[in-house]
């Protein structure tokens, strides 16, 4: 049988440095009544020993919950006097690995609170801490998150730099990580080349730099460190691309549209038909309409739909998208409709910005919401597209062995119909290959600019003009096995902080908060 002062010895190992001199059971909470050794103290300021007892003095921490109980100190601690002439007169004797100086929780029941507001701060620090019989408030609970140290700042070789929004559109932040560990470094309370530029002068040592197509970045850098390497993120590269290629494909939708089956003939149809049948099959054998829907797993009312025509083709309807243009409801954009469709067979890339001017000009009181939901709902070629722009772009830029095979025939019955598309196409697979970062990837990315200006793709020029304009940074993304995605992924999880904690909190609680992240 297990004696008592063993059992208190396993259940209050974390007291071991206290003599342990008694446990009492007060009903919500346990007391433990204990004292300090009765062994020589060092003096904190000389380190002289000494065993001289000026006074006793009563302390009483916290500490780690019992059986879902509090468990309250009461601990006698000695006031020694210094032998040390000329230091201190005397000095309270302190408990390391316990107890601390001017706190009220014990070492580890402070280890325990720390690691919850670490996660969840004040408010939801608070509440789950009372789940585990812990009491404090949310003020008390961020005074213990900003208790908590910091990780010591090293400068990293290989730095990424993003901006966050504090308030959107008003106020941002700038989050600075090591690349190669994707250990948090520093989180500056402004963007812009001048922060980066005094951050990197109070702290040298950086030789490569991470960051996405902003230009201020890249000037603070330069100002600084001219000699260091800036590196693109391909992220930001593939995405720029993605944007490219949606206004090609809608500029040349009134070309690959018109390929592809009617509505009549898909799949959608066939499903029809089938179900069709299967209902049609089973109230022929005298099958109710309830006993129908439960075996074919199908709702009632669908069930009664089917029951009602006599022929499928009746249930198989165009979908909305395929109606023509006589069928719509007349806008204010209709008198105008002539004008809009001879400009784009001038310039298939003219903005719709500019053609919402040059409608105004002629008497148009409509919005530009207005417009631009008239031109991708086709009805300014006159029918609106099998698919629409945005899902062709979407089957593009997909990898295509993850494509099913429905998916590949129709991305190759769609871009066969377009010689622009067959290009684009092409194009696209050619700039995916180059997002491999591999040696000899900036040869690679000049001969893929001159083929893609020489093919007739408007928006494809623009975007490697924007890759001109920032060459170096794009030809180290391609070369170089560094990426701002760590970075990426940090303002993630300070998205998720700040849901926490918005409104609430200022931007040291918030920058203490990311740092221990």
């Amino acid at each position: 049988m297990v004696g008592v002062e063993c059992l208190v010895a396993v259940v209050f190992a974390g007291l071991a440095p206290l003599v342990v001199e008694d446990v009492a059971d007060e009903g919500d909470r346990i007391r433990v009544a204990a004292r300090t050794p009765d062994r020589p103290a060092a003096c904190p300021r000389c380190g002289a020993l000494t065993a001289r007892v000026h006074s006793y003095h009563v302390r009483t921490p916290a500490d780690v919950a019992l059986d879902a109980r509090r468990v309250l100190l009461t601990v006698r601690v000695r006031r020694l006097v210094c032998p040390t002439r000329g230091c201190l007169r005397t000095f309270r004797e302190q408990v390391p690995g316990v107890l601390e100086r001017y706190q009220r929780r014990t070492v580890r029941l402070a280890g325990q609170v720390g690691a919850v507001v670490r996660e969840l701060a004040g408010r939801g620090g608070a509440r789950l801490l009372s789940a585990l019989s812990v009491r404090l408030s949310r003020d008390t609970a961020l005074r213990c998150l900003l208790r908590l140290p910091l990780p010591r700042l090293q400068v990293p070789r290989v730095l990424g730099v993003d901006d966050f929004a504090l308030r959107r559109r008003h106020r941002y932040a700038t989050i600075l990580i090591d690349v190669e560990t994707r250990r948090r470094v520093d989180v500056l309370p402004d963007r812009g080349a001048d922060a980066l530029e005094a951050w990197l002068r109070a702290h040298p040592g950086v030789e490569v730099v991470c960051r996405d197509g902003s230009g201020a970045y890249a000037e603070g850098v330069r100002r600084v460190l001219p000699d260091a390497r800036q590196v693109g993120d391909r992220w930001h590269l593939w995405h720029g691309l993605a944007e490219a290629v949606r206004r090609e494909v809608a500029a040349h939708s009134a070309c690959w549209a018109k390929a592809g089956p009617p509505p009549t003939e898909g799949p959608r149809a066939q499903t029809t038909r089938q179900r069709w049948a299967q209902v049609h099959g089973l109230l022929d054998q005298g099958v109710g309409l309830l006993d129908c829907a439960r075996r074919l797993n199908l709702s009632l009312n669908t069930v009664k739909r089917y029951a009602r025509v006599p022929e499928p083709e009746r249930l198989i309807r165009a979908p909305e998208r395929l109606i023509r243009a006589p069928a719509f409801r007349p806008t204010l954009v209709d008198p105008y409709r002539d004008h809009l469709k001879r400009r784009r067979a001038e310039e298939p890339a003219v903005p719709v910005l500019r053609l919402f001017r040059e409608i105004r000009e002629q008497g148009y009181t409509g919005s530009h919401n207005l417009l631009v939901r008239y031109i991708n709902s086709g009805r300014l070629d006159g029918d609106q597209p099998a698919m629409s722009p945005r899902a062709l772009t979407r089957l593009l830029l997909t990898r295509p062995d993850t494509l099913t095979d429905a998916q590949r025939d129709r991305l190759d019955q769609l871009t066969a119909a377009c010689p622009e598309m067959t290009t684009l196409a092409g194009l696209i697979r050619g700039f995916a290959a180059l997002l491999d970062p591999t040696d000899g990837n900036d040869d690679r990315l000049t001969a893929w600019i001159t083929t893609a200006r020489a093919a007739d793709l408007p928006h494809l020029h623009a975007y490697t003009r924007g890759l001109d304009l920032d060459r170096d940074a794009v030809n180290n993304a391609l070369t170089l096995p560094y990426s701002n995605g760590g970075t990426e992924g940090v303002n993630t999880k300070t998205k998720k902080i700040m849901r926490q904690m918005h409104g609430r909190a200022g931007f040291p609680l918030l920058r203490h908060r990311i740092l221990l992240g």
